[in-house]
């Protein structure tokens, strides 16, 4: 009888694996996910408010909280035309004139409603070849990022403009569910647009845990490598390796859409001058790379001091991880069952641990649960954006950490979500995987009307 009643509650849940003896793995229908509370170890904050994204880590020193702070600070200063007393640098050409204009509240950009303005959104751009140290190779007259934006006197480099196309799902129970394919162009160059241009639309991220990412050890990375698929499973994640323009040499690709810079200083570096047009001690060229319309003729690089940059970077590295909610729900412990029997999880992998190595002695030896295993994975032809970036081709997308993306309405407003910001929902952003991920976008294709509720409550719950 016993028997009998566990045999039906097995095949009452569908996809679970009802055998520990089975081929695949046994999975648990009601898993015990109460290690997960802990998000981001001991820097894991536990609110769901609106300023979840933006607190900083609970287990920081006094010397460390302090600069934190002033490095909030500074994360929010709008920049201005030199010269002027404060803030001064912005542009000529830019796409934004602060870091808390992209990244609102430290979380996730939406689309933009208007192109034309300033928003979070921002195009990449390159050419045919391979550009100096292995990188995309820039356009001329254009570099590696269109900014739309200038100040007066100066013209942008071009605007942006977009047209979706409606694409199609049906799901097992009937469900018919819209897409939105985009096609990004240029509009108003301010001179020749050349031939061959590859264009990739970006949509900012969230700034929260980033330093516990640059905290994973290499080698730990690299042991998720499955670069031949040696285990017929269809995935073969790899990592980028991508040159540092501070150290001068080539190392693991961490941060970026498709793991294209190497550590947090020089993701902020880039920003400043890629998107504001501000130049550093590591970016000490305009944006403009000679362009005509990109220098403006001052001799005040670079524009803000390495202190400056400094407070910035740790700010970033420091910001908590907020906790998961709902753990202990039936609904959200059998999502997260199913998270894992139709392979989600192979890529967006829970758990990770920090190394030794950071000098913010908070984030080191933390058990981490990023959903994330910081590899890039060929995402099929409907993701592609055709630009190769270092090592990562036309195809391949570093794995998004799935921690705090249930609270991105709470907190930004929206749920805009993929490179792009094409996907309005977590189920549009499930529905264009492809590649590596189209065995488990059929599996969420098949699942019952109520089985794909509790696996999008599990993910709404991070």
């Amino acid at each position: 009888m016993l028997k009998r009643i566990f045999l039906m509650v097995c095949l009452g849940f569908g996809l679970i694996s009802c055998s520990e003896n089975d081929d695949e793995t046994y999975i648990d229908p009601n898993p015990d996910l109460s290690e997960r509370l802990y998000a981001g170890g001991a820097t894991t904050i536990f609110s769901a408010t609106s300023i979840s994204f933006r607190t900083p880590a609970p287990n920081l020193s006094a010397a460390d909280l302090e600069a934190h702070l002033l490095g909030d600070t500074q994360f929010e200063n709008v920049y201005v035309t030199a010269p002027a007393e404060i803030n001064p640098g912005l542009g000529p050409i830019f796409n934004n004139s602060s870091c808390i204009s992209c990244h609102p509240n430290d979380g996730r950009t939406g689309y933009p409603l208007n192109l034309l303005g300033r928003s979070g959104l921002l195009i990449r751009a390159s050419i045919a070849g391979t550009g100096a140290n292995g990188g995309p190779n820039p356009v001329p007259g254009y570099g590696l990022q269109i900014q739309n934006q200038a100040i007066f006197g100066y013209n942008p480099e071009a605007q942006y403009q977009n047209a979706f196309t409606d694409v199609t799902e049906t799901l097992a129970d009937g469900t018919i569910v819209h897409l939105r394919r985009p096609a990004f162009t240029l509009i108003n160059p301010y001179t020749g647009l050349p031939g061959g241009m590859m264009l990739s639309a970006r949509m900012a991220t969230p700034v929260f845990g980033l330093g516990l990412l640059e905290a994973i050890s290499e080698l730990d990375i690299l042991a998720n490598q499955d670069i031949d698929d040696a285990n017929g499973d269809g995935i073969s994640g790899r990592a980028n390796y991508v040159w540092d323009p501070q150290t001068n040499q080539t190392v693991l690709g961490r941060f970026g859409w498709k793991a294209n810079t190497g550590s947090l200083i020089v993701q902020c570096a880039a920003a400043f001058v890629e998107d504001m047009g501000i130049t550093n001690m590591i970016f000490q060229n305009e944006t403009g790379h000679d362009q005509s319309n990109g220098q403006d003729g001052l001799t005040d690089d670079p524009e803000v001091g390495q202190a400056l940059l400094d407070n910035i970077v740790l700010y970033c590295r420091t910001l908590g991880v907020p906790a998961p909610r709902n753990l202990k729900q039936a609904n959200v412990r059998q999502g997260a069952a199913i998270f894992e029997q139709i392979e989600c999880a192979k890529c967006h992998m829970p758990k990770q641990k920090t190394g030794t190595g950071s000098a913010i002695s908070a984030l080191n030896n933390q058990i981490i649960f990023p959903y994330s295993d910081m590899l890039l994975h060929d995402m099929g032809e409907g993701l592609a954006d055709n630009r190769p970036d270092f090592l990562a081709s036309g195809s391949e997308w570093k794995t998004r950490p799935l921690w705090g993306i249930g609270l991105t309405q709470l907190i930004n407003g929206h749920t805009d979500f993929l490179h792009d910001g094409r996907a309005r929902n977590i189920q549009e952003a499930i529905l264009w995987h492809g590649g590596e991920a189209q065995n488990a976008k059929n599996k969420y294709k098949q699942l019952t009307t109520k089985q794909r509720s509790d696996l999008l409550e599990f993910i709404n719950s991070l």
